[in-house]
């Protein structure tokens, strides 16, 4: 008999898919997707071969608010038909009868997931490298340029305030999860308090946009935008800010973020995504400095986050992760956001 698979309720999960997902043909298979860092999922086979993917919250105690994936199936309801490309979705279930915790299904997008160098190196040549670069960005200025009253998102969140919301947020979530003191983390949270900007322009914003989160093909064209679970309403500078400090260079001293593919040759550099940006959709980028500072300390807030559920084994994978490298990582981006921090002193 095959080993349960940590998260999925069988044959309660098979039976419910079976009645819920057209064409499907039981038995399933059921696989957890290395590389989640916070929502889980998983890749789901039918008898006959096809995929779907499943996406539930971590396993055990969560934070209030922070992995609500039926609010993640409602945004991809909502953007499945806009230029936005998103995995369509299929079914979602919150019926605790058949699982411990709500989960939803959405089409499996066939891929690249360029989560690192290696994979960078080995899967796009140089050419799909740039025309990844330009595909992200372009996504980015299409998200930003949609109407969130036209496409059904107009009630998702406030819309003001959007930076003094996000720190209040993750301020706690940090005190909620917190496993050591790190006084980078209250320094930066103070200068970020004090300078807080005007918000320029709101709209739609997805809140951990990089590279590593979207589907490409073989080509460098962007297929899917995946992780909605952050995506709410606000300063759209954010989400630039947050793929600029996960674009890592070769001639960057001691990035916070070491394995990105960026690095690569084909890559360009950052300003070349800022000048694509504003050319697509011809926002005002001030305060990049502040925003980049506010995306290195929210990463190292959600990554004491993650470190802290997988060191409670609530990932299903705790074996195969090493505990103090996500040590290391949260370290690295709260000292990155005291750098920039710096700059808006």
């Amino acid at each position: 008999m095959a080993e349960q698979v940590k998260g999925i309720s069988e044959p309660a999960v098979s039976a419910w898919l079976a009645g819920s997902l057209p064409g499907a043909e039981p038995p399933f298979e059921y696989e957890l997707v290395a590389g989640g860092r916070s929502n889980l999922t998983y890749v789901v086979t039918d008898a006959r071969g096809r995929r779907w993917a499943l996406r539930r919250p971590p396993l055990g105690r969560v934070v209030a608010s922070a992995h609500d994936v039926t609010r993640e199936h409602r945004l991809l309801q909502a953007l499945h038909p806009t230029p936005v490309p998103v995995p369509e979705p299929v079914a979602c279930c919150e019926d605790l009868s058949v699982n411990d915790a709500p989960f939803y299904v959405m089409e499996f997008v066939d891929g690249l997931v360029v989560r690192n160098r290696r994979v960078g190196r080995e899967t796009l040549a140089p050419g799909a490298r740039r025309v990844a670069a330009e595909s992200v960005v372009d996504v980015l200025a299409d998200l930003h340029t949609l109407d969130a009253d036209a496409v059904g998102l107009g009630a998702l969140a406030a819309r003001d305030d959007y930076v003094a919301r996000q720190l209040k947020r993750f301020r706690t979530q940090w005190e909620q999860s917190r496993s050591r003191d790190l006084d980078d983390i209250d320094g930066v949270y103070k200068v970020l308090i004090e300078h807080l900007p005007d918000q320029p322009v709101t709209g739609i914003v997805h809140g951990d946009y990089r590279l590593d989160n979207c589907v490409v093909g073989p080509d460098g064209v962007v297929r899917a935008v995946l992780d909605w679970e952050l995506c709410t309403l606000g300063d759209v500078l954010a989400d630039l800010a947050m793929l600029l400090v996960s674009w890592t260079r070769p001639h960057d001293d001691a990035p916070p973020w070491p394995e990105s593919a960026s690095v690569l040759d084909g890559f360009p550099e950052r300003e070349e995504l800022v000048a694509r940006y504003v050319e697509r959709c011809g926002h005002p980028v001030d305060d990049l400095a502040y925003y980049q500072a506010f995306a290195l300390w929210k990463l190292a807030c959600i990554s004491e986050g993650v470190y802290s559920r997988y060191k409670a084994d609530v990932m299903g994978r705790k074996a195969e992760v090493d505990l103090s490298v996500m040590d290391t990582r949260v370290r690295l981006f709260a000292s990155a956001a005291a750098q920039w921090a710096e700059r808006i002193k």
